[in-house]
Parts: C-alpha cells; sequence; structure tokens
C-alpha cells in the first residue's frame, strides 16, 4: 500500500468516526425513557419501546464500529494495517476502502464464519 492510499485511507476513517459520532450523539438523545402517558394507549406505548430498543441496538452496533475505527485509525501507519490477521496476506485496497476497520480478507472472514 502507497503512503498516498494510506493518507487517503487516514482521511476516510477520520470522516467515518466523525460522522459516527454525530450519529450516536443523536441516538442518546431518544433513548430518553419512555413515561407513561395518560395520553398512549398501549399499543403505542408498545411501538415507542419498540422503536427505543432499535435505537439501543444501532447504538450499541455504531460504538461497536467506532471503537474499530478508532482503533484501524492507531494502526493505519504500522505495517500491521491492511494485512489480514488470519492468512497475513494483503487485503485488497478496494475492501478496505469499504470497510477501512477490515482486520481479515473476505476469504478468511467466511472461512471463520465472521
Amino acid at each position: 500500500m502507497t503512503s498516498h492510499e494510506k493518507i487517503k485511507l487516514k482521511q476516510k476513517i477520520t470522516t467515518e468516526i466523525e460522522t459516527l459520532t454525530a450519529q450516536i450523539q443523536n441516538t442518546q438523545v431518544s433513548l430518553k425513557p419512555i413515561k407513561k402517558d395518560c395520553s398512549l394507549d398501549s399499543v403505542d406505548h408498545k411501538m415507542l419501546k419498540q422503536d427505543q430498543d432499535l435505537n439501543l441496538q444501532r447504538l450499541e452496533e455504531a460504538n461497536k464500529r467506532l471503537n474499530r475505527l478508532n482503533f484501524a485509525l492507531t494502526k493505519i501507519d504500522t505495517v500491521e494495517y491492511g494485512i489480514c490477521k488470519e492468512c497475513e496476506e494483503d487485503i485488497p485496497l478496494a475492501r478496505l476502502e469499504l470497510i477501512p476497520e477490515s482486520q481479515y480478507c473476505v476469504a478468511c472472514m467466511h472461512e471463520l464464519g465472521i
């Protein structure tokens, strides 16, 4: 991987971290406790609860991805970045451009069942 490619990937990771951080903050606002309101019937309350559960799942996944992106950002200037942890071959640049936090090539991911 060339230094120019690493610079582009570093910019992409930084941009994705900023975007994800903003999404996490917005999601956290929507996770305020649902109060039992007399204007809500039980169906409305259940729907609000389901929405909140979905937002909580989104928040958990976003936090996991944020951690992976931050880890990738710390590794991008090392020789380890872009190398599959399983087969130790280069991860294709196209894959890293799509998922810059990738630690496995597609073949190893399938083989490991990830």
